[in-house]
């Protein structure tokens, strides 16, 4: 039986400029959308998992419009919730070459914003659920976006539901009187895999120097959280905008994991590429032992690179076939 995988947080519009346009040049913009956590789910969905999207939408046509993309990429949006009228959305010109790409957010207000715990049953939402993930973005929108997804973790663990996080946010978009620091470190302390980077272990947890690497790291923060039982990152070097290099890493309390170096040399669309790994790294540890899990993610994150729009769209057999080797990139028949 397939396993199955819930996510939770917001769900934005996507609008770019043609191409690689700059913001400037623009006449009109394509339309996607897009949220860290939805990509998840649609990545393993993609992957054979069963995946449902728990989120808050307007009550408008762009509510609609937003439910029949997550419905066309597999997803089960039973758990959908509608109310206001306002859907976040977010700017995005992409870079090239040695040009980087920028970001213009608008989410304040939103829908998704306003979302408050009594409006979701997480029992519900979460029977016959393997696996519940968010990412640091959610708990930072409103104080009742950081309320639900607590009551989500908390749930998931008396279910005995395994339960990630990849905490990396942005210090910028905390504004309505918590910390990143405090509020992190609650709902982390009850999770079982964590993403993150040395950076954001140092940032958010007050955790080592800056000359630490990240397996000193990764020891200090289940030391700090015992809970958790993997810390995962993955690592990118940047040769330019359009050819990057991706590995994964992994301490699982008792051994460092790292995956092969995969080059990535004509980087189509980077935006979802986190996910991507978030998303080939919980297929992995469903199936996989660790070492093999993390190549899987790795391989995945790889491929995302070279898929438009938010989301990892590619096929089990795909991420097998990198990992076996396979970069031809020929036609199948």
């Amino acid at each position: 039986m397939a396993k199955k995988v819930i996510t939770f947080g917001e769900v934005m519009m996507r609008l770019s400029p043609p191409g690689y346009e700059k913001f400037s040049q623009a006449s009109s913009f394509e339309l996607v959308y897009g949220g860290g956590e939805a990509n998840v789910a649609i990545s393993c969905a993609y992957l054979g998992m069963k995946a449902a999207h728990v989120t808050r939408f307007p009550d408008n046509a762009l509510g609609k419009a937003a439910t029949q993309f997550l419905r066309k990429h597999w997803l089960s949006t039973e758990h959908v919730i509608y109310g206001d009228d306002m859907m976040g959305k977010y700017f995005l010109e992409k870079g090239a070459v040695h040009r980087p790409s920028e970001v213009v957010y608008e989410r304040e207000g939103s829908s998704f914003s306003l979302i408050e715990p009594s409006m979701v049953n997480w029992e519900v939402v979460l029977k016959d659920a393997d696996w519940f993930h968010w990412t640091g973005i959610t708990p930072a929108i409103s104080e009742g976006a950081y309320q639900c997804c607590l009551d989500a973790i908390k749930t998931a663990n008396k279910l005995g539901i395994t339960v990630s996080g990849d905490i990396n946010s942005r210090s910028n978009m905390w504004k309505y009187g918590k910390t990143m620091q405090e509020v992190i470190s609650d709902l982390v302390q009850n999770c079982d895999v964590v993403i993150t980077s040395s950076r954001g272990i140092r940032e958010t947890f007050g955790l080592g120097q800056p000359e630490d690497n990240f397996q000193f790291l990764a020891k200090q923060l289940i030391n700090l959280f015992p809970n958790v039982k993997k810390v995962v990152k993955k690592t990118r070097r940047l040769i330019s905008a359009s050819h990057n290099q991706i590995q994964g890493k992994m301490w699982n309390g008792e051994a460092y994991i790292k995956s092969e170096m995969l080059n990535i040399t004509h980087i189509i669309d980077r935006v979802g590429t986190g996910d991507a790994f978030a998303a080939g790294l919980i297929y992995g540890l469903l199936h996989y032992d660790d070492e093999k899990a993390l190549d899987f993610a790795s391989a995945a994150c790889a491929l995302k690179h070279t898929v438009p729009g938010d989301v990892n769209l590619v096929s089990l057999e795909n991420v097998l076939g990198l990992m076996e080797g396979d970069t031809s990139g020929e036609i199948r028949r």
